[in-house]
């Protein structure tokens, strides 16, 4: 368990027992993380001016941001994921909604269930992304309807981090590097999982 967890004003974060907290990561206040949940390497969720709530099996990649304007709140329905580098600020991400890498999206945003928010887009505050659509663009504009696979496809994501949050539990270490490695033209992880969208389109 990360020792980067902080009361503030007397108010003691929440973590089930079953997710995972990257020791990098750093959670202060008013943050509820549910049961097998996911929070990477460099997140910050700060509770600090209003709540967090990350609902089970959601996940936070590596430096992600959570945060409120005062008596705000960010919440996470169950599966959701938030990529790499992506910022919260007072949004409601629904159930199994995917946001892309880097992304913003600003207080009072609502995404719908099994949105998806495109990488690097910024939803402006109040906004709306309705249930399964995409969503891109500064400022994000609605795209169009996912498809039957695309959703599919967001499900079978979803276990990935189930298991790297269930390999993290039992094989993540802090280590000194080797010095050197008698082949370099294999890949060492074999983690399976899915291929990237675009790969899988016929």
């Amino acid at each position: 368990m990360t020792e980067n967890i902080y009361a503030i004003d007397g108010v003691v974060p929440v973590v089930d027992p079953s997710a995972y907290i990257h020791p990098t990561a750093v959670i202060i206040g008013d943050v509820i993380v549910g049961a097998n949940c996911y929070v990477g390497p460099g997140a910050a969720l700060r509770g600090d001016m209003g709540r967090i709530l990350m609902k089970p099996k959601s996940n936070m990649q590596d430096n992600c941001i959570a945060h409120t304007f005062a008596g705000g709140e960010t919440i996470l329905e169950e599966s959701a994921n938030i990529g790499h580098g992506a910022v919260l600020h007072g949004c409601h991400v629904g159930r199994s909604a995917l946001i892309g890498m880097n992304a913003v999206v600003m207080d009072g945003a609502e995404i719908g269930d099994f949105a998806f928010v495109a990488a690097l887009a910024f939803v402006r505050a109040g906004f709306t992304v309705p249930p399964r659509t995409v969503a891109a663009g500064i400022p994000a504009k609605i795209l169009r309807d996912l498809r039957d696979e695309e959703i599919e496809w967001k499900r079978a994501g979803d276990e990935d981090y189930q298991n790297i949050m269930r390999r993290s539990h039992a094989s993540l270490e802090r280590v000194r590097p080797l010095t050197r490695i008698d082949n370099m033209d294999e890949p060492r992880i074999k983690a399976g999982g899915i291929p990237p969208l675009y790969q899988t389109r016929k």
